[in-house]
């Protein structure tokens, strides 16, 4: 299954740049992802292109009212969706957050915390969990 991920904005702080390198690094051993860094501008237009990037995909909204799964409970749900998905697209908003807009069109809304996330963190802690999800699939250690 095809993952991508839309984000607002390129990270502009070296541990979220450094993450983000890292996690992808590792990913690519396991799953075809594509990361997609969209333009930043008002909330509407965010939304937008957020919605246009993710256009036949499964929508994922990254958004602190969403569902906080544990890391087995996200691997099931991805698993789920991997027959007869084109993919998954997990959308991370800019500074602002989402319009409703797209939680309208979210397939799900997800939570990686209950508190909110500076959106590049949540950059880096989605990718470190879809690669966590890629291990456990394998049955490799390094989730324990």
């Amino acid at each position: 299954m095809k993952l991508r991920v839309c984000v607002i904005g390129k990270p502009k702080l070296l541990y979220a740049k450094a993450g983000v390198e890292e996690y992808l690094k590792r990913l690519q051993r396991y799953t075809k992802l594509e990361l997609l860094y969209l333009k930043e501008g008002t909330p509407v237009q965010e939304g937008q292109r957020l919605l246009e990037a993710s256009a036949g995909y499964k929508r994922v909204v990254l958004d602190e009212r969403g569902q906080m799964p544990d890391t087995l409970a996200l691997g099931a749900r991805l698993e789920a969706w991997e027959v007869g998905e084109k993919g998954v697209a997990f959308l991370i908003g800019g500074a602002d957050g989402h319009s409703q807009a797209v939680r309208d069109e979210a397939d799900w809304l997800l939570a990686l915390s209950k508190l909110t996330l500076q959106h590049e963190l949540a950059l880096v802690v989605l990718l470190e969990q879809l690669y966590r999800v890629e291990t456990l699939k394998r049955g490799e250690p390094y989730h324990r």
